[in-house]
C-alpha cells in the first residue's frame, strides 16, 4: 500500500490544489500533525475528512505497509518527514511513498517571506522599528555600491546575496512608508514597464535597440509632459556622483536637441576641465565614471603590489 504525502506552498492561498492533490485527499484515510494547517477549513467544506495526530513516523510508515494513508504535511515537517523515510526503509516489506505536490510557488513568490519576516522586523525589533526613509538612507547607497563592487569584480556567486541585501532596502523603505506598500510599489513599476515597452506589450513595432531606446525616450518625454513638468532635466538626480550627473545631464539634453555649445566653458579651472572630459566621453560612446572607476582599481592593484613587494 502506499504512502502518500501531499505537500503545499504556504505562498499559494489554502484551497488551490492540484487535480493530483485532490484525487490524493479522496484515496485513503487523510492525516496530518498540525491542528493549524491552513488547508484544514477548505478540505472540511470539500467533504474530506482530516485527522490530527501525534507525529509518529514508525507507526505511520507501518500503517501504510496494511492500508492508503495520505499525510497531508505541513512547512515545518521536514524533521518529520526523514524519520518517516528511514523508519519505512528499516521495515521488511517498506511501503511506497509517492509525494504529491498540492501547489508550487510562482516565480517571485520568496518576496512573500521577505514581506512577511520585514512587517514581522518593524514590529518587533526596536531597530527596525524606529528606522525612517532618512536614516535608511546611507545604507541603500552602500548596498547599491556592493552591488556594483561585485559586478564590477567579477564575483557572481557574492552577486545574489548582494542583491538581497539591496532588496531589503526597497522593502524596508516600503514597510517604512505610511501612503503606500510593496504592492503599490510593485505595481507602479510594472505599469511603467510595460507603458514604456509597447513593441513589446502593444501595437509598436521595434526591431532594433536604438528604436527601443528612441520609443523609451519619447514616452518618457510624453509622461513628464503629462506631468507638467517644467525641464527637459526634471527627475535627473542631482545627488548622484558628479561624473555620472554631468553625464546624464548632457545625455538628456542632447537628446531634446539642446545646442552643445551650451556645454562648453561650464565652471571654472579643474571643474571646467571635468566637465569637458565628461563630454568627450559622452561623445566617444564611453561612460566617465566607469572609467574613472577602472582607473582607481587599477591604481589600487598597483598599490598593492607595491605594498607586497615592500614587504
Amino acid at each position: 500500500m502506499p504512502l502518500v504525502v501531499v505537500t503545499t506552498s504556504p505562498r499559494v492561498p489554502p484551497g488551490l490544489l492540484s487535480h493530483q492533490a485532490w484525487q490524493a485527499l479522496r484515496s485513503g484515510q487523510v492525516l496530518t500533525g498540525s491542528p493549524a494547517h491552513p488547508q484544514l477549513p477548505y478540505l472540511a467544506e470539500a467533504g474530506v475528512e482530516v485527522t490530527v495526530v501525534t507525529p509518529d513516523a514508525g507507526e505511520l510508515a507501518d500503517r501504510a505497509v496494511r492500508e492508503t494513508v495520505v499525510w497531508l504535511a505541513a512547512g515545518d515537517d521536514a524533521d518529520f518527514m526523514r524519520a518517516l523515510g528511514h523508519a519505512a526503509v528499516a521495515l521488511a516489506d517498506p511501503p511506497l511513498i509517492e509525494v504529491v505536490p498540492g501547489s508550487y510557488d510562482l516565480p517571485g513568490a520568496r518576496v512573500l517571506d521577505l514581506v512577511a519576516v520585514m512587517d514581522r522586523l518593524r514590529t518587533e525589533c526596536p531597530w527596525d522599528r524606529k528606522q525612517t526613509h532618512e536614516s535608511l538612507v546611507p545604507y541603500l547607497l552602500e548596498e547599491a555600491y556592493e552591488v556594483l563592487e561585485t559586478i564590477e569584480d567579477g564575483d557572481y556567486p557574492a552577486l545574489r546575496e548582494e542583491l538581497g541585501d539591496l532588496l531589503l532596502q526597497v522593502v524596508f523603505h516600503a514597510r517604512v512608508a505610511d501612503d503606500f506598500d510593496m504592492d503599490d510599489v510593485a505595481a507602479g513599476i510594472v505599469e511603467k514597464l510595460v507603458r514604456r515597452h509597447p513593441h513589446v506589450f502593444g501595437s509598436v513595432r521595434a526591431e532594433a535597440a536604438d528604436e527601443v531606446n528612441d520609443n523609451w525616450e519619447t514616452i518618457k518625454a510624453a509622461e513628464r509632459a503629462a506631468k507638467g513638468s517644467r525641464s527637459l532635466l526634471d527627475g535627473v538626480a542631482m545627488g548622484q556622483p558628479a561624473l555620472s550627473l554631468a553625464a546624464q545631464l548632457v545625455r538628456r539634453a542632447e537628446r531634446a536637441g539642446v545646442p552643445p555649445g551650451l556645454a562648453s566653458a561650464i565652471g571654472q579651472g579643474i571643474a571646467r576641465e571635468l566637465f569637458d572630459l565628461v563630454r568627450r566621453a559622452q561623445e566617444a560612446g564611453l561612460d566617465a565614471e566607469a572609467e574613472l572607476r577602472a582607473a582607481a582599481r587599477s591604481y589600487r592593484d598597483r598599490v598593492h603590489a607595491w605594498e607586497s613587494r615592500q614587504s
